[in-house]
């Protein structure tokens, strides 16, 4: 059971930032209105990681400054975005002769971008109509999606990854311009975070490494651009349940709940995991040639908001808008007892 007056009871922490973070922020959306993030995103919309606009963008929203992305790199990546395939290259046949790196996106890639883009004031739905109905073609039996392809060519289990769904259920929230009729596809995704307890790996075969990975998620990571954390999870969840009006089991969120009123008693999170860490990318050219892989860049504000053991301002944010959603639906009779998993 949630102790719902010591969640009350944690304080809600006034707004902070540091002078680095906002130095950074003035670098990059310096950065997205300058020629060179012009040039970047006509070469290629997502690499190089991470400091291509993309990252620069994602960064930004979750931040909460996506007023301040130029128009030009926003209409930039609309553009970018379409030129990708409009599918989820599964067989050979889907795609032949593309590149699959550079000429595909991914549905946690999508399912980020789409509120980044919304929050810019596009209208995606107007500008990218083929978006929103690919995350309804590759929502798998439990509810999840994968983005890795071969997922979908397994039999007898669904081995469907927790950071290729969120992304995409984010996007799919009623308050990112999701239609009623992609009510379905919210209600079977948050019923797959449900199932897991926003904790719990995959049981399958194809995914046991996700069952590895599931450990890292109680450490909460920023910026998150695509992973997976248990806040994250939690904040979508309550999000979900208070905008669909719909009953949360306390089951699936009683643990995470309960750890983390334990951990940051005085409401300020701190930046526990760089999930972005120790990647590589690929390296696009203009001449579209093969591009062996490299480690990943960073840009300043991406080190300034990534710092181990830092308090971090958008986790703060997320977790004091977390709590009062658990609350609120604690008061409304729709926190409801129930076995999960």
């Amino acid at each position: 059971m949630l102790d719902l007056e010591k969640l009350a009871a944690v304080p809600n922490p006034p707004p902070f930032r540091s002078s680095s973070v906002e130095r950074g922020i003035a670098d990059s959306v310096a950065y997205l209105g300058s020629e060179t993030a012009q040039r970047s995103l006509e070469r290629d919309p997502y690499w190089p990681k991470w400091d291509s606009p993309w990252w620069h963008m994602l960064l930004l929203h979750e931040l909460g400054e996506a007023r301040q992305i130029p128009a030009r790199a926003s209409a930039a990546m609309v553009v970018g975005i379409d030129r990708l395939l409009h599918l989820f290259p599964i067989h050979p046949s889907d795609a032949p002769g593309a590149d699959l790196q550079r000429d595909s996106a991914c549905h946690c890639a999508l399912g980020t971008m789409y509120p980044v883009l919304a929050a810019c004031g596009i209208d995606v739905e107007r500008a990218l109509p083929w978006v929103r109905p690919w995350f309804v073609r590759y929502q798998m039996a439990d509810g999840g999606l994968n983005c890795d392809p071969t997922a979908y060519l397994q039999t007898g289990e669904c081995p469907s990854s927790m950071v290729g769904t969120v992304a995409p259920l984010e996007a799919m929230l009623p308050s990112n311009g999701g239609a009623s009729e992609h009510s379905g596809f919210v209600s079977r995704a948050a019923g797959f975070l449900i199932e897991r307890a926003l904790i719990h790996g995959s049981r399958t075969v194809h995914n046991a490494g996700e069952r590895g990975a599931a450990g890292a998620w109680r450490a909460l990571t920023f910026p998150r651009f695509y992973f997976y954390d248990v806040l994250r999870g939690l904040a979508v969840l309550v999000r979900w349940a208070e905008t669909a009006g719909q009953p949360l089991p306390e089951a699936a969120i009683s643990a995470v709940v309960t750890a983390l009123t334990e951990r940051w008693p005085d409401g300020i999170v701190h930046v526990e995991r760089q999930a972005h860490a120790k990647s590589t990318t690929i390296l696009p050219s203009s001449d579209r040639s093969p591009s062996p892989r490299a480690p990943a860049s960073t840009f300043p504000l991406l080190d300034a908001t990534s710092q181990l053991g830092e308090p971090s301002e958008a986790l703060t944010r997320q977790w004091t808008e977390a709590r009062a959603g658990v609350l609120r639906l604690a008061q409304a009779g729709r926190l409801v007892s129930s076995e999960v998993g």
